[in-house]
């Protein structure tokens, strides 16, 4: 049917997967986070509001990439995307400073201004580069000095320090940082073949960051909940 996801558009199918993939990774947080601590509640909560975004904005990247593609030029949703990206990514490491808090580790407010500075500067960059306001490899340079901000944080700043210092959430706090090193890294991946080699067309692009959001943004919330169910039997 005319205006439709047709059965041959895998890059429509990816975001239909995403959207509901993202539904479920939202109402689980929701039903468990009845059971945790109240230390853990707000860890919990802020997990199913990064699903709950991603959400809303894959329904309309969706609706934006099938439009295009009946109209016979498939284009990229990057403004929904980063839209998206410049609510949940702060809030995926703000959850770094919350769960430290929730185990008493001693943190002070400066880790949580440098993880969402590297945040704000990385994403910038990214978007910049992405809709040509600047040069692809001025943008990809700008977004690095950001990532590199955050990775310093998490592996040798306040918020390491502190974790490494606290067994309870050391275990969490490395599977996570894991995450921002190793999952984040398809991102520049992407846009490095996709915006400054040109060897990967939007479709395969969106295919990437779909992937890399699907496993991020949900194995993310999924290691907060273990550790939060952990803590909250030994409490």
């Amino acid at each position: 049917m005319e205006g439709m996801l047709q059965a041959g558009d895998f890059v429509g199918v990816s975001f239909w997967l995403v959207s509901v993939a993202m539904v479920a990774a939202t109402v689980f947080p929701r039903y468990e986070g009845m059971s945790v601590t109240k230390e853990w509640k707000l860890s919990m909560t802020i997990a199913g509001l990064v699903t709950l975004v991603a959400a809303i904005h894959y329904y309309y990247m969706r609706d934006y990439w099938v439009a295009s593609v009946i109209a016979g030029s498939p284009d990229s949703p990057i403004v929904y995307r980063y839209i998206d990206w410049l609510i949940t990514v702060p809030l995926l490491m703000i959850e770094f400073f919350i769960i430290l808090k929730a185990v008493g580790a001693s943190i002070s407010t400066n880790s949580f201004w440098r993880l969402l500075v590297g945040t704000l500067v990385m994403l910038i960059g990214g978007f910049a580069g992405e809709a040509m306001l600047i040069s692809a490899s001025l943008g990809f340079i700008i977004g690095m000095v950001g990532w590199a901000i955050i990775i310093w944080e998490i592996f040798g700043g306040e918020a390491s320090k502190a974790a490494d210092a606290n067994a309870g959430v050391k275990s969490a706090f490395n599977a996570l940082r894991l995450i921002v090193l190793v999952g984040w890294a398809i991102y520049p991946l992407g846009y490095i073949f996709g915006y400054m080699m040109g060897s990967v067309d939007s479709g395969s692009l969106n295919i990437i960051y779909n992937l890399a959001d699907f496993v991020n943004k949900i194995l993310f919330g999924l290691i907060i909940w273990n550790v939060a169910v952990r803590e909250s039997s030994d409490a």
